[in-house]
């Protein structure tokens, strides 16, 4: 991470916690819901199949920019789709960088050539092993860690959502990540209960587990982009909701902390370790705080 950039986010945050402000710092842009994959654990994929044209999307970044979104990410579906007319995610990210935020986060099933060396960090979904993985999101595997050995350049990080079917895989995931020279960090979530996919939820036994196994993985070295300063929070999900700092923009309407936020009680069983992470941290709790700082600084 450049001074620069650190110098910004620091300030943002010193605001934040001294004069308690909900001023937003992550952005996600919609892409699409358009995606060439129906995972056993997803609730908003191609509901409309809609691909939103270049002109809104340039649109709302212009006005995430405006409220001092510094970080960007863009989201499907599966973002690789994305096309109007000549244009294509890749010139995406080059605007968001021209406009000025200073990191682009790319979200993507990995399934599509991962030729996007111009993003920050492209994060991608595997849910682990091969079995459980494909278990999960069809045969799909093989074909994603092609895609990384392929990718020309080492901006990868693995997204792993834990659920009831790959909670023992957490170690393997790791060892992906751990030796794939294009990964440079695994991130951790827990399956957050959209609906119909409340089965897949883990009970807090099991929460304290996987967070038993990742920490045991942190001590040994692996590349963990998680705060283990923060996982007693979301065990117990007593973490501050709904997170200000983020906000996701799609086809022009703007959702605080996330866009199902409007589904009745699905906030207390949220599973976002990022969200529990950025909600401690804006509240000014030191320990994740001084975490945040030593991970970030290490992986971006």
């Amino acid at each position: 991470m450049k001074l620069s950039t650190l110098l910004q986010f620091s300030a943002f945050g010193l605001s934040t916690i001294l004069w308690h402000r909900k001023k937003p710092i992550l952005g996600t842009v919609i892409l699409t819901d358009k995606c060439n994959l129906s995972c056993k654990h997803c609730a908003v994929n191609n509901i409309t199949s809609v691909i939103y044209p270049y002109l809104q999307i340039k649109e709302d970044m212009e006005k995430l920019y405006r409220e001092g979104i510094r970080i960007l990410f863009f989201c499907g579906g599966e973002t690789f789709l994305w096309k109007d007319r000549e244009k294509t995610l890749r010139d995406l990210v080059i605007e968001a960088k021209s406009m000025g935020f200073l990191l682009v986060v790319v979200v993507t099933n990995g399934t599509i050539s991962l030729d996007l060396p111009e993003a920050d960090m492209i994060l991608l979904s595997l849910d682990g092993g091969r079995e459980n993985h494909n278990i999960i999101r069809g045969n799909t595997f093989d074909t994603i860690i092609n895609n990384v050995e392929n990718a020309p350049s080492a901006n990868i990080c693995i997204y792993m959502a834990i659920n009831k079917i790959n909670r023992n895989d957490i170690r393997v995931v790791g060892d992906i990540a751990k030796k794939q020279k294009n990964i440079r960090a695994v991130s951790f979530n827990f399956h957050t209960p959209y609906p119909h996919t409340e089965e897949l939820i883990l009970s807090r036994n099991e929460k304290q587990i996987c967070c038993n196994q990742i920490s045991e993985l942190l001590e040994e070295g692996y590349p963990i982009f998680n705060l283990k300063s923060a996982f007693p929070y979301l065990i117990e999900n007593t973490f501050p909701r709904p997170c200000y700092q983020c906000v996701v923009m799609e086809n022009g309407h703007q959702f605080v902390c996330g866009r199902c936020i409007e589904i009745e009680n699905l906030c207390d069983s949220c599973g976002y370790f990022f969200v529990a992470e950025y909600a401690l941290v804006f509240s000014g709790h030191i320990k994740v705080i001084l975490d945040m700082l030593r991970t970030y600084l290490k992986y971006i």
